[in-house]
């Protein structure tokens, strides 16, 4: 019991030191002056299939831009294992005309329209984005 009551205190304690540095962190910068943040890497971490950059900061844009690819909107709903060889190959055709920076984009636009990539493409999809980050 005493050994409970010990971690509760030094918790406290901690706490009220990191309290009391924030307060005199803040309060002795020159009046009028914001904290300084420490700048984040704005480069992929690498350790996602997706980066979390281009798809979180993608997440707040809801306009939909085409690749001229308004022919793929029939696909609508339907399931990523129920395409033909021949409409995957249509995918495919599409992805392999746009440039390589152009694909995290494409995979987000038809996300916003309701489509789902054909299993036969997701695997190109990702190594083209991951090279593209340099891997």
């Amino acid at each position: 019991m005493q050994l409970v009551l010990y971690i509760i205190v030094a918790l406290l304690v901690l706490g009220l030191l990191a309290a009391g540095a924030g307060w005199w962190h803040y309060h002795r910068l020159p009046e009028g002056e914001e904290p300084v943040l420490n700048p984040v890497d704005m480069e992929c971490c690498g350790q996602h299939e997706v980066c979390e950059k281009e798809s979180l900061l993608a997440a707040f844009s809801k306009q939909i831009e085409y690749y001229n690819d308004e022919e793929l909107d029939r696909f609508r709903g339907r399931s990523s294992d129920a395409f033909s060889a021949d409409e995957t190959e249509e995918f495919r055709d599409i992805l392999y005309t746009m440039r390589s920076d152009e694909v995290a984009g494409w995979v987000r636009s038809l996300q916003l329209r309701g489509l789902e990539l054909p299993d036969g493409v997701k695997d190109e999809v990702l190594m083209i984005v991951g090279d593209r980050r340099g891997r």
